[in-house]
């Protein structure tokens, strides 16, 4: 990355924040009113005095092992479903049904299910945390699948492989990028619903917190948890694709293929290296004719 781009991505929350402060200490009220919006002063003041509460990292705890209870759940059961509804026609004939009813339903909306089916909030919120998660992880998974070419299959069953040496050989790595991508979408999707449910139906975490705040009128409060919920989104998000760069570190990069790819050193785009024509073959000599 250039030291420009390096830049750019420092200044843009810069700005962000200034333009916040900005609005809010003047009391801004063209069509948006920023008169009641804490100002970033405020929000880090309340800040720098909830990280010094055991209440504030509790509650990141609860919301933690929340996310990774759920997030691991709707993993497993995400793949392995992806993968069989791609790979069986019974499984897709009994599955995919049941997939597409329920997968427009938002997760949030299975709140008064997970009330009725489990014995405790914590165990509903895990519940909805992976619901939310689940459909993006299969149909990321049932799509990469699919999209595998059939050759290398064929060429694995040709020297003598069977179904478990084609599933772990060339159908898992071969769908890996495709399955990495709907990880990447199931962690973020699991934030936005543990939050809500634990606005809802949550006794500890950053969501209940968050509400309990807005409920008293402490504006400060709701900010340092928006936050909060934010950093932990992306820092669980940026994981998740570091873990997919490094599992699929042995797949060919543009360059590698023969395609143009940035170039890291200037920051543009390099072609492909000429390929070197064939040296002239001299021909033979002609024997004198007698």
């Amino acid at each position: 990355m250039t030291a420009v781009r390096r830049l750019v991505r420092v200044a843009s929350p810069l700005a962000a924040l200034g333009l916040w402060q900005l609005v809010t200490s003047l009391d801004v009220n063209l069509w948006l009113r920023f008169e009641q919006f804490p100002t970033v002063v405020e929000v880090a003041s309340a800040l720098a005095d909830r990280v010094g509460t055991e209440a504030y990292w509790q509650d990141l705890g609860h919301s933690l092992r929340r996310i990774a209870v759920g997030f691991l759940l709707a993993a497993v059961l995400g793949l392995a479903a992806g993968t069989a509804v791609a790979r069986s026609r019974w499984a897709s004939d009994l599955l995919d049904p049941l997939v597409e009813v329920v997968r427009p339903i938002p997760a949030i909306a299975l709140v008064p299910v997970a009330i009725l089916l489990l014995p405790t909030n914590e165990q509903g919120i895990v519940f909805i945390t992976c619901a939310a998660a689940l459909f993006p992880v299969l149909v990321s998974t049932r799509h990469a699948v699919r999209a595998l070419d059939p050759v290398w299959e064929e060429a694995v069953l040709t020297l003598g492989g069977g179904r478990a040496r084609v599933l772990f050989s060339v159908v898992l790595p071969g769908a890996l990028p495709g399955i990495f991508g709907g990880l990447s979408v199931g962690i973020g999707v699991a934030w936005i619903c543990v939050i809500s449910a634990e606005m809802i139906s949550g006794e500890y975490g950053v969501g209940y917190r968050t509400w309990q705040d807005y409920t008293v009128v402490d504006y400060p409060g709701v900010f340092v948890g928006m936050a909060t919920i934010g950093v932990l989104g992306r820092l669980t998000s940026t994981a998740v694709e570091s873990l997919g760069r490094r599992v699929t570190a042995w797949l060919p990069s543009p360059v590698d293929r023969g395609t143009p790819g940035p170039d890291r050193a200037t920051g543009g785009t390099t072609a492909p290296p000429p390929v070197p024509s064939p040296a002239p073959v001299p021909l033979p000599e002609k024997e004198p004719v007698p």
